[in-house]
Formats: C-alpha cells, structure tokens, sequence
C-alpha cells in the first residue's frame, strides 16, 4: 500500500478507522481482562497493569518500531512518551465519572502506589542514557537493556507486593475493594478468553502499523514536527483504548483495573524506547533525539508524580468532585499541548 498516492482527505479517514479498530478492540478487552482477573484470582490492579496494560499498549508498540525501523528517532521516542502523557490524563477525566469519591481514593491500592514508584524510576533511564555517553551493545544504547530488566523486576515485586503487603491503605465508606463478581466465580476454562484476548491484540497491531504510515507521509508531506505528530496525534490515537478501558471500568465498578491499566500501561510503554532503539540501526536512539524530544518525558514524569501522591494523600474529595491530583493532571497536560503547539 503505498500511502503516499493518497491525498490528505484519504489519509485522515485511513486514520480515524484504524483509530476506531482500536477504540473498539480496547471496549472488548476491559470485560475480558476483568473476568480474567476474577477467574485467575490475581485481581484487578495486577491484571490492569500487566495484562490489560501490555495489550492495549501494543498499537503504540508497533508505531514506535514502524518509526524507528524507517529511521525516524524523534517520532518513535514521543510516541511512547507521548502515551504516557495522555493516558495519565485519560484516569483524571475518568476521575469525573466517579461521582461517589475522588477515584485515586476508592481504588486504595498498594500494587498501583508501587507501580508509580517504578513508572518514575523507568522514566528516569532515558535521561540518564541522553546525558551518558554515546555507546551502544549489539547496535542498541545500555539503558535500553536497563529499562528491560528493571520492569521485569519491579511485575514480580508487585506481584510480591499485593500477595504479601507491608502497608495496607485505611478502608473507608468510599473505599471499592478488588472483589471477584459472583457470576465469575465458575470452572469454566480460561482459555477461550486468552484467545479473544490475543486475537483482538493482533488486530490492534495491524491498525497500529497503518497509524505509523500514516502520521510518517503526513509528517513528510507537510514538513510537520516528528515531536508533535508523535505526542499529539499517533500517541493519542493508539491510546484510546486505555480511554475507553478506563471509562469501561469505573462504570463496571472495576476501579483497582481502571487505575492500575493506565499506570501499567504507562509502565510498558516505557518498553517502547526498549523496542525503538533496538529497531533504530543508526546506532543509539537516544543521542539521536533533540532536547524538545525530551519535553513530553518530563511531562509524564510531572504528571506521574502528581498521580503517586494523590495516590498516597487520597483525598476523598475536592472541587467538582475531584481530587487535586485530577485537576493538576488535566492543567498540566493543558499547558503542555498550548506549550507544544504554540511555543516550540
């Protein structure tokens, strides 16, 4: 397919139906990672992060590679940190859906707070790998092994963290605990779930790959900011599943999913710089970045912290039915779009 014979108009409704594959695949996979969750008893937090988090990352998986592979370095890093960004807003507007209590209240959790904790810890490699110096191993940057190992590390602690907790978080009226549903709690086999779950996250992928092509001829065609393009556009668009899970699950009740899929997701999107640089042949995807690249990872890193101690404070409620965590989200990730389009 050659999507440069397209005009613009073309383009845009190739764009917005594979947006819409997406869309679509993520609404199916809230139910089932949710049953997956009750059926397996390994609960909603650590279910969201891993499972529900990796599958609906991988459109935005398959663009960071697609971009690297063509050479294009800025558009595979801000695609990934870009997710990041936008997602983390996504859980302050599905804050507002939740009108009983601040959402970061009634989902106390301790797999998600730790999760955060290591979100920022995985946000800080690449910035190491930026300042360090220009070396690689086997065509690919240290950091990006680094980044790797360290998340592998911290789902088994987290993982250790739920099953043996050396906190716990103070229960409330508000509170909403991880508890299975009744009409779960049957023998039936688990495997026709799984194969929904991996037939639906190989046709996020194929949609991914068309989003790559498309936002690499519009930024070619119309001499467009790789950064901007990357963060704005592809990051958002293969994120809206992590939208509409989110939204599926605090109407489900499934609060500790909601949180912890957009945290974990957040957390394996930091694979996509793993991913990208492996897949970059110019050498290290990190010195091949400008400082603008870097500004949207300082966003998530901002906007991360904001959410780790709303997480932490829980306050229960605020103005408009939200905590400040939501409301600081949204205005920093505000400001940083008006940044980027007007000031950059």
């Amino acid at each position: 397919m050659m999507f440069s014979d397209f005009s613009l108009a073309i383009l845009l409704a190739i764009f917005a139906a594979a947006s819409g594959v997406i869309l679509l695949c993520g609404v199916r996979m809230t139910g089932l990672a949710d049953r997956i969750a009750d059926r397996t008893g390994l609960g909603e937090a650590l279910i969201g992060g891993v499972l529900l988090g990796a599958a609906t990352s991988l459109s935005g998986t398959v663009v960071s590679v697609t971009a690297a592979l063509d050479g294009r370095a800025s558009l595979a890093f801000s695609n990934g940190v870009g997710g990041i960004a936008a997602q983390t807003a996504f859980l302050a507007l599905a804050d507002l859906l939740h009108r009983r209590a601040n959402l970061e209240h009634a989902a106390a959790e301790l797999a998600n707070v730790f999760q955060g904790a290591l979100l920022i810890l995985l946000l800080a490699i690449p910035i190491l790998a930026y300042a360090g110096p220009d070396v690689t191993i086997f065509g690919s940057h240290p950091a990006s092994y680094i980044l790797v190992i360290v998340y592998i590390t911290g789902v088994i602690a987290s993982k250790r963290v739920r099953e043996q907790p050396m906190w716990t978080p103070v229960g409330t009226t508000a509170t909403e605990d991880d508890q299975p549903d009744e009409d779960q709690k049957d023998t039936g086999g688990n495997l026709p779930l799984f194969a929904w779950f991996g037939g639906l996250m190989l046709v996020m992928g194929g949609a991914g790959w068309t989003i790559a092509q498309v936002a690499s001829e519009l930024t070619d065609r119309y001499s467009l900011s790789a950064s901007l393009v990357g963060a704005l556009m592809t990051a958002v668009a293969t994120s809206l599943p992590e939208l509409v899970t989110t939204f599926a699950a605090v109407r489900r009740g499934a609060l500790q999913l909601a949180v912890g899929g957009i945290i974990g997701g957040n957390t394996f999107d930091t694979l996509f710089l793993t991913l990208s640089d492996l897949s970059y042949r110019d050498g290290s995807l990190y010195h091949a970045l400008t400082p603008n690249d870097f500004f949207w990872l300082a966003t998530g890193l901002v906007l991360t912290s904001i959410l780790l101690l709303g997480l932490i404070v829980r306050q229960r409620t605020g103005p408009g039915g939200i905590g400040f965590e939501s409301a600081g989200v949204l205005t920093v990730y505000a400001g940083a779009i008006a940044v980027q389009a007007f000031a950059m």
